[in-house]
């Protein structure tokens, strides 16, 4: 018998739905991640060696913005998705989903970079890295899912607008 991975909201009919470890897979990361930063970061130190070249200016001038962005992709994305409830499934085109289509994604990818960068932790950065190829990898599955409801459609915003990275290459 195959598992079902996908995950529908409840009480949601507008949303074509998620895969169903994504939301436990973010957790699991975050608490990876946090736990791997705070304790490189702050108490063991073992992978900041960097700390000593970069200043702090430097880090916190790279950094907060970054962290600020982070919060506007993920705050907007999340208000367009689960703050309007649509009469049916549609594709959103508006807001954050005009530069990214993944905005959301594009948020926790940018909190856990921010994050590193300020205090230069490669341990971090190296789960940073884990934690990216899994939002690729949900966003890819989430991806197939909206093909199969909106076709053409889907496949002409695909091309419209990038993945995760807000330009194209």
């Amino acid at each position: 018998m195959k598992k079902n991975k996908t995950k529908r909201h409840e009480g949601r009919a507008d949303l074509v739905g998620e895969h169903a470890f994504g939301d436990l897979g973010q957790i699991i990361f975050l608490i990876i991640f946090l736990i791997i930063w705070i304790s490189d970061s702050f108490f063991l130190e073992y992978s900041t060696i960097s700390l000593d070249t970069i200043p702090n200016m430097v880090r916190m001038i790279i950094g907060f913005p970054i962290l600020i962005l982070s919060g506007i992709f993920a705050k907007y994305g999340l208000g367009i998705v689960f703050g309007e409830v649509r009469e049916k499934p549609e594709i959103i085109e508006k807001g954050v989903f005009k530069i990214v289509r993944h905005p959301i994604y594009l948020g926790s990818i940018l909190l856990y970079i921010g994050l590193t960068i300020l205090t230069c932790s490669i341990a971090s950065a190296v789960v940073w890295i884990i934690i990216v190829i899994f939002y690729y990898n949900i966003s890819r599955y989430e991806e197939k899912l909206l093909l199969k409801e909106f076709g053409t459609d889907y496949k002409s915003y695909m091309e419209r607008v990038p993945m995760l990275i807000p330009f194209k290459f």
